[in-house]
């Protein structure tokens, strides 16, 4: 029998802190965005910047009604504490990319995740909400890490390093959520989700290089 309780409490962490990254990235997107290396990038992080904002809140209210089983929207003012060091960190540009492609990489492995054994349940349908735009952030940070890697002088290296301190964090909570064994008792997720091995598989090769990650 599922223990609705538990099952909550772990899914309301699992939204929140979803909802906590997404809505610094769009804060982030808003203030570094505005000083990106072309007219293009900038006017494409501030889109990117309300999309993310749009889901963080979507997220919220969704937690909010587990909480108190009532459609109340909040407020968003600031983040519940969920978010990831390396994320709330971001200050410039390539930091930017980094956190925004790998956090958009490993949301897209769990939300399919979740909404693959979840099909016809509200957690599908509130992921749902989420999948298209997601599929597009991460193919604009993608392009721009590309850009990067392939860029002259330290650029390559520094990207690395920025996207290495965001994944580490990364891989902890994935491994995390992949063990949750409320989530998987209660069918949340499958037994053998796999996250972290399915986010590594679906990043740039070239993010796999010791060479770059670890040059000077």
């Amino acid at each position: 029998m599922m223990n609705y309780t538990k099952v909550n409490a772990e899914l309301i962490t699992l939204i929140e802190t979803i909802a906590d990254n997404k809505f610094i990235l769009g804060d982030r997107l808003v203030e570094v965005g505005v000083s990106g290396p072309n007219l293009e990038g900038t006017l494409a992080a501030i889109a990117m910047a309300q999309s993310e904002l749009g889901h963080a809140r979507l997220l919220y209210n969704w937690g909010e009604s587990l909480k108190s089983g009532k459609g109340n929207k909040k407020d968003v003012k600031e983040q519940t504490g969920k978010a990831f060091a390396s994320i709330v960190q971001i200050e410039e540009w390539i930091q930017l990319i980094a956190g925004l492609y790998s956090m958009n990489t490993a949301l897209n492995i769990l939300i399919t995740a979740l909404t693959s054994h979840q099909r016809g349940s509200e957690i599908e349908l509130q992921f749902n909400k989420l999948a298209r735009e997601q599929l597009e952030h991460i193919l604009y940070s993608k392009n721009w890490a590309l850009k990067l890697l392939n860029d002259g002088g330290s650029i390559p290296a520094r990207f690395g390093r920025a996207f290495k301190l965001c994944e580490q964090e990364i891989i902890t909570w994935l491994k995390q959520v992949e063990n949750n064994s409320v989530l998987i008792e209660n069918e949340i997720l499958p037994v053998n989700s796999n996250l972290v091995n399915s986010y590594k598989e679906a990043l740039i090769p070239r993010l796999r290089d010791e060479e770059i990650i670890n040059a000077r």
